[in-house]
């Protein structure tokens, strides 16, 4: 039997390659600890010295000031810790909004740059250099000028139906009245997201065996809606709707959404959705013209091609750069401020004035940012390494 050779031990010596990595990393964070620790303790210093008082203290004191637009149940009175965070949702509202419009809209005008008729690839070219090459805090004036100088009047405004209302006074659609009802509705469509999700991976797997691609849509469809009535039906199959109409001089019920809000979502989604398509026109052209050949050879046509073949291999190239067009939407919705959106910036700002905590303020800004636009890239890395190729 022969002896086994005894394990090299690792030395951690001057001499060792991995004694030096660590007392260099080791140094490394020392030096990045005592910066911090010296600009803190600076400002800090030239604070109390100024008389300028420090610390997040202050989110407890009462605002003070209203805020046009929110998501949850705010009053003047309320801290200003409730304003920030009401100022946070709003910046959600339109990054999430504006992420999915985005997509839509930019993998449709980067499909069409590849259209056999001329004008649709016409349209799709103008499009993109047209909302690429302006700056997004004009176009986001401009919308915004749109919506309160061109639209009608709120007691004359645009309507469908009489159930859509457009005009300087914003966008007011019919909503439910929200129940029991609309509670289990809403957990029925999730639970129907659920059996679409566990469909399409059983379709995958049978994809991927007999090359038979069935259909992926029907049944996650027919689980959504499904379940969701029979949620409706338990909850009393409640009818009430809140429907908006004409009052005098404004548009009363339903929900609305200010101009404010509709020019800064479309502003983003029309800006950002040039560089999607840009994006989705390069990943498609990676893929080699003989995986379309070989599409064709087997009597695809060009539509089941382009979903099929064409798309899921452009998808691990489009992704990365993806990744940054969102991050990029979410971080320029900061420009709201210039059209008076209150998102969180616009908030903090108004604190900053008020309380004099211009520190602490903008530490607030830098971690939202910071958190969102970590949160996005850490979803967008998961995603990658799921359709990542993987090599055997």
């Amino acid at each position: 039997m022969e002896a086994r050779a005894p394990a090299a031990r690792r030395t951690w010596s001057w001499r060792s390659r991995a004694g030096r990595g660590l007392i260099y990393q080791v140094v490394a964070l020392a030096l990045i600890a005592a910066g911090v620790w010296f600009l803190a303790f600076n400002t800090q210093r030239n604070m109390e010295v100024r008389g300028i008082q420090s610390g997040f203290d202050f989110l407890k004191q009462a605002a003070g000031f209203d805020i046009g637009e929110t998501m949850v149940a705010y009053d003047p009175s309320q801290s200003y810790g409730k304003a920030l965070l009401v100022g946070v949702l709003n910046t959600l509202r339109v990054a999430v909004v504006g992420i999915i419009l985005t997509t839509i809209l930019g993998v449709l005008v980067g499909v069409g740059r590849f259209s056999r008729n001329a004008l649709v690839r016409g349209l799709c070219y103008g499009y993109v250099e047209l909302f690429r090459n302006v700056p997004i805090l004009l176009q986001l004036l401009m919308w915004y000028l749109f919506f309160v100088e061109v639209l009608p009047q709120p007691n004359e405004a645009w309507n469908v139906f009489g159930l859509f209302f457009l005009s300087k006074g914003g966008f007011a659609f019919p909503v439910p009245v929200w129940g029991m009802g609309q509670a289990l509705a809403a957990a029925g469509a999730v639970a129907g997201l659920g059996v679409g999700w566990w469909w399409r991976r059983r379709v995958q797997q049978q994809f991927e065996l007999t090359g038979d691609p069935g259909n992926r849509w029907a049944v996650p469809l027919a689980a959504v809606l499904g379940l969701a009535f029979a949620g409706w039906l338990l909850g009393g199959a409640p009818t009430a709707w809140s429907v908006p109409a004409q009052q005098g001089f404004m548009v009363d019920g339903g929900i609305s959404v200010t101009p404010e809000f509709m020019a800064v979502l479309v502003g983003l989604t029309m800006y950002t959705a040039a560089f999607v398509a840009e994006v989705v026109r390069g990943g498609i052209q990676s893929v080699s013209h003989g995986q379309t050949e070989a599409a064709g050879a087997l009597g695809l046509s060009r539509a089941h091609t382009m979903k099929l073949v064409v798309l899921p291999q452009a998808l691990r190239v489009i992704i990365p750069p993806l990744t940054n067009q969102y991050l990029n939407l979410t971080k320029n919705s900061s420009l709201a401020v210039a059209i008076g959106y209150p998102d969180v910036v616009s908030i903090a700002n108004t604190t900053l004035n008020q309380s004099g905590r211009a520190v602490e303020c903008i530490a607030i800004i830098m971690l939202v940012y910071l958190t969102t636009s970590l949160s996005t890239s850490a979803l967008m890395n998961a995603y990658n390494k799921r359709v990542a190729i993987k090599e055997r």
